[in-house]
């Protein structure tokens, strides 16, 4: 006999509550790679990423573009298209999902595995009504009629504080804003009460104030269903307290990985303290920020060696011919990918990175000069002719 509806939809309370109370992991990432044929070689997107997501924590994974966050998440969704070549396992509840039907992984996708893209318009039809799109989102997994299923698109429309939810349903996305839109997407993912719901920068293209919005409505979105949640972006400053762990790539490989403590207050790796030293800070008086000078590498045909050395301070020979893999600093859950991770105790950025910022600027400035003695050669030129 089928369940009334009411307890088909009404599940977030039990499964919250199991979730919170319960530390086992749910999410199992071992040794993960992606890589793209093309007409160059092979992109190696993905270098043997490893995590663990624990029912009701938050692994926040950051880095710059191209370091393989997003492709890793699209891996863990079976959404990658069919020329990639992925390795390695994911499991979800100990179910293995590398190699799994589509039909398994539908019944897995928006049921029990949520994903939130980083561009609302892209992600929700322009032809359909929000109300509709939600609905379908519950009717997908759940045996509720029609109206049941909008009065639970209603209902999330409210927990995401969007005003008005009912009025709201019969809109379309291009009549909302962009934060509108990512709070509907927002309550797409929270439909079904998932495990584990993975947001991949979402707040790309918000302005600051939305942005503080839209990580409220995530919080909201945890807190009613118990998930476990992969949080995504190139700013440490979004998971800065909201985040259990934390995992920086770089290369497409994780570079360190520790609880948020570790990475914020003892990095151990000089590409981790690059990025904090790229972020501005209230707790201190008005200065220039450290950035990290040149541009990740191409990931065709990644030489040997570790990929940071062009960039790092720190690079000797030893990190031209070997690339260091993850190994445990002050404690076993705080790693870090680096042969001279001892050196960075106690290391601020500006002091790491002020070699290179100087010589950066040296170089700026001698391009100016070059650029006015050009000019100055070119007028002469002028009034003598």
């Amino acid at each position: 006999m089928t369940r009334p509806e009411e307890d088909v939809l009404a599940t977030a309370q039990t499964r919250g509550e199991a979730a919170r109370a319960s530390h086992d992991v749910v999410l199992e990432v071992e040794n993960l790679t992606v890589g793209f044929p093309t007409d160059d070689g092979l992109v190696q997107a993905v270098r043997g990423v490893s995590y663990q997501l624990r029912r009701g924590e938050v692994l926040g994974i950051v880095g710059e573009s191209g370091s393989g966050k997003s492709v890793t998440s699209m891996a863990v969704m079976g959404l990658l298209p069919g020329t990639a070549r992925v390795a390695g396992s994911v499991r979800f509840d100990g179910r293995e999902l590398i190699g799994a039907s589509d039909a398994e992984l539908t019944r897995i996708r928006g049921r029990r595995i949520a994903m939130i893209f980083q561009d609302p318009m892209t992600s929700l039809n322009p032809v359909y009504t929000i109300g509709y799109q939600i609905a379908e989102a519950v009717r997908a997994h759940h045996d509720v009629s029609k109206e049941a299923a909008l009065a639970r698109a209603a209902e999330l429309l409210e927990i995401v504080r969007i005003p008005n939810a009912k009025a709201r349903l019969s809109n379309y996305p291009h009549e909302l804003s962009g934060g509108m839109r990512q709070r509907v997407v927002i309550a797409i993912a929270m439909a079904n009460d998932p495990d584990v719901i993975i947001a991949d920068e979402p707040t790309t293209a918000l302005d600051v104030t939305v942005q503080a919005q839209i990580l409220d409505a995530l919080d909201t979105a945890r807190e009613e269903t118990g998930a476990a949640m992969v949080l995504i972006t190139h700013d440490l400053g979004v998971i800065a307290g909201r985040a259990d762990r934390v995992l920086v790539m770089y290369a497409g490989k994780p570079v360190e990985s520790g609880s948020a403590d570790d990475v914020f207050y003892t990095p151990r790796m000089p590409y981790s303290l690059g990025l904090l030293g790229s972020l501005p800070r209230l707790d201190r008086p008005a200065e220039r920020l450290t950035p990290i000078p040149g541009a990740p590498p191409s990931l065709v045909n990644m030489p040997p060696g570790c990929p940071f050395t062009p960039r790092c301070p720190l690079a000797r020979e030893v990190c031209d011919e070997q690339e260091p893999e993850l190994a445990a600093t002050t404690s076993p859950e705080h790693t870090a990918a680096c042969h001279f991770s001892d050196e960075l105790v106690g290391v601020e950025p500006e002091q790491l990175f002020r070699t290179r910022v100087t010589d950066t600027e040296a170089l700026a400035e001698f391009v100016r000069e070059t650029a006015d003695l050009e000019s100055s050669d070119l007028e002469s030129r002028d009034n003598a002719s």
